[in-house]
């Protein structure tokens, strides 16, 4: 099903979570309530202004991955 061997899964299952993951984990909360406090109207690049705001160093390339991982996008003007 996998079309992958047994062992190359269960080694990937062992493997702990790469510091990428680790942070992702960390700002996908944060994005969300910032998402919500605009009532689903900011998009990546406010989002990204607001995370800098609260001290927050972030690229707006990982915002932009991050909102797509979670199925939410900014209000489309026009």
């Amino acid at each position: 099903m996998l079309e992958l061997s047994p062992s190359t899964y269960f080694a990937r299952k062992r493997r702990p979570k790469s510091a990428r993951r680790l942070r992702d984990e960390q700002l996908m909360p944060v994005m969300e309530e910032i998402h919500a406090e605009s009532d689903g109207a900011y998009g990546a690049r406010r989002i990204t202004r607001a995370l800098r705001r609260k001290g927050v160093d972030v690229a707006r390339c990982t915002v932009e991955r991050l909102m797509d991982e979670l199925g939410r996008e900014g209000v489309i003007r026009g």
